[in-house]
């Protein structure tokens, strides 16, 4: 099952007060913007791979592709009945500004996962193709 969605939105405050601006991920992209595809965030659960992920002008798009593997299985069904719909994204900061909110202007994409409630909460799945 392949998906596609946004792991973060430009411009708009996340529950922690985070708001992630346009160009953010220009370095990771730049040297390939290669990544994990997690669960949960957890590191011990990947569950497939990125095969796209870009900037535009909404914030990180993103296209991935779920394994066969027992976690991969168990995501598409929670995926196709609706249950999990967020994305999200780990991350290391390279440029801050302010404190509330912290605008995010440079960070270091570490993983982007298929979460139950993510930071911002329209930072979802919008398609499915099986």
């Amino acid at each position: 099952m392949r998906f596609a969605g946004y792991a973060a939105l430009f411009d708009r405050p996340d529950r922690g007060g985070d708001v992630v601006r346009p160009g953010a991920f220009a370095a990771t992209l730049a040297r390939g913007g290669s990544v994990p595809l997690l669960w949960q965030h957890a590191p011990a659960r990947p569950i497939g791979r990125v095969e796209y992920l870009q900037e535009d002008g909404r914030g990180l798009r993103v296209i991935g592709r779920l394994s066969g593997g027992a976690a991969g299985r168990e995501a598409a069904a929670l995926l196709k009945e609706g249950t999990v719909r967020g994305l999200s994204f780990g991350y290391r900061v390279r440029e801050a500004r302010g404190e509330r909110p912290r605008e995010l202007v440079a960070v270091e994409l570490v993983e982007v996962s298929l979460v139950t409630f993510p930071m911002q909460p329209k930072a979802r799945v919008h398609a499915l193709e099986e």
